[in-house]
């Protein structure tokens, strides 16, 4: 299983999918065309907008490629995606939504618009786009904030589709290989973004688990191939995950700033910028962990943003969208990995060739040394 997944692309480079606008065709083909694999990201589109990316997409290269898909969110915290709740179960609390628009009423008079609609949505519609990539096969699909059913992945697999599904502890690691997946994503607590736990237990907040240790621990407890997600910058790093267990290496943060990248200007300029010296996971723009640099809105809002996504991310979109219109990067959501100040400002074709370049160097520099003598005799 290990050789189906890297006989797709010959390097071990995978682009994370990054919704929100920054993953577009052009950077996943220049990806796909360096010999990486190039993801786009299905997330906040209609399923006729992923349908439109992935024609652009197949127009500009021939190679193998991959989409994201968000999974339902359930109808109330703590919940598994897909479990329709126990009885007594409570449902998103209206009460601290409402407490929270209330106070992010002060932003929204200060950027001249509307709160959004809590209301817009839980599924991401994701039947709808499931059924596109079943009528129209892709090469991958991943699958994000929970695992899909059994049948949805072996109809993914009948239409040669190869699946992963991101997992954040050994635990779901295990749900994913028992759901019949490809492969797990592997997703350490550095990464930038949404953080893809299969529950949003506020309860866990703060008790991510490192990439290294994560990636030792899924070894150990599934049979299935990995691929490495969560702060990698440079060649080195990926070496160091490869050797870990990997099949392969996911980075986003570092695409990010390449020109290919639909980000916006002042969040490719903010990675590097000295007045972000760190990132959080804060559930202040979306009601999901997500890590991001921290600025002004994730301090004054974050500790008080309620555990409720979508919700939060819809009530926000106005904000975020005129903030970013305004050039305000302090009241963007700054998604970013903790390795952020390594960006590099290369054509992502470029840049895979820098990774790789440095991935050689440090398994050549690791070749040096009889094993278990680490260097030091």
């Amino acid at each position: 299983m290990s050789s189906a997944l890297t006989d797709l692309f010959p390097h071990p480079i995978v682009q994370a999918p990054m919704a929100g606008g920054v993953s577009v065709p052009q950077l996943a083909a220049a990806v796909a065309e360096a010999g990486g694999l190039g993801f786009l990201a299905a997330g906040y589109k209609t399923a006729d907008g992923m349908y439109q990316e992935i024609k652009q997409l197949r127009s500009l290269t021939g190679r193998p490629f991959g989409v994201n898909l968000f999974m339902p969110q359930p109808e109330y915290p703590g919940a598994s995606p897909g479990s329709s709740g126990a009885a007594g179960a409570a449902l998103p609390a209206a009460g601290a939504i409402e407490v929270y628009a209330h106070q992010l009423a002060g932003e929204a008079a200060w950027y001249d618009t509307e709160l959004g609609d809590p209301d817009s949505g839980r599924d991401d519609g994701y039947d709808a786009k499931l059924a596109v990539l079943l009528d129209n096969p892709v090469p991958v699909v991943s699958f994000h904030f929970g695992v899909p059913g059994a049948d949805a992945l072996e109809s993914l697999r009948r239409a040669g589709t190869f699946t992963l599904v991101t997992a954040t502890t050994a635990e779901e690691a295990v749900a994913v290989e028992r759901a019949g997946a490809d492969a797990v994503i592997v997703q350490g607590v550095e990464a930038g973004g949404h953080q893809g736990t299969h529950r949003d237990n506020p309860e866990t907040d703060g008790c991510g688990i490192g990439l290294l240790s994560l990636v030792a621990q899924v070894r150990e407890s599934v049979r299935l191939p990995i691929v490495a997600a969560g702060g990698l910058m440079r060649g080195s790093q990926i070496a160091a995950v490869l050797a870990a267990g990997a099949s392969a290496a996911q980075l986003g943060t570092a695409f990010l700033a390449t020109p290919e990248s639909g980000a916006h200007a002042v969040h490719k300029q903010a990675l590097t910028n000295p007045l972000f010296v760190r990132t959080e996971l804060t559930r202040a723009f979306s009601g999901r962990p997500a890590r991001g640099l921290v600025n002004r809105f994730l301090r004054e809002h974050g500790p008080y943003a309620p555990a409720a996504y979508p919700e939060v991310h819809h009530l926000t979109a106005p904000l975020r969208k005129a903030a970013a219109k305004a050039g305000d990067a302090q009241g963007m959501a700054l998604w970013a990995g903790q390795g952020h100040r390594m960006a590099r400002e290369l054509p992502a074709g470029q840049l895979v060739e820098v990774l790789l370049a440095e991935l050689a160097a440090a398994r050549t520099a690791l070749s040096r040394f009889p094993a278990g003598d680490g260097g030091l005799s």
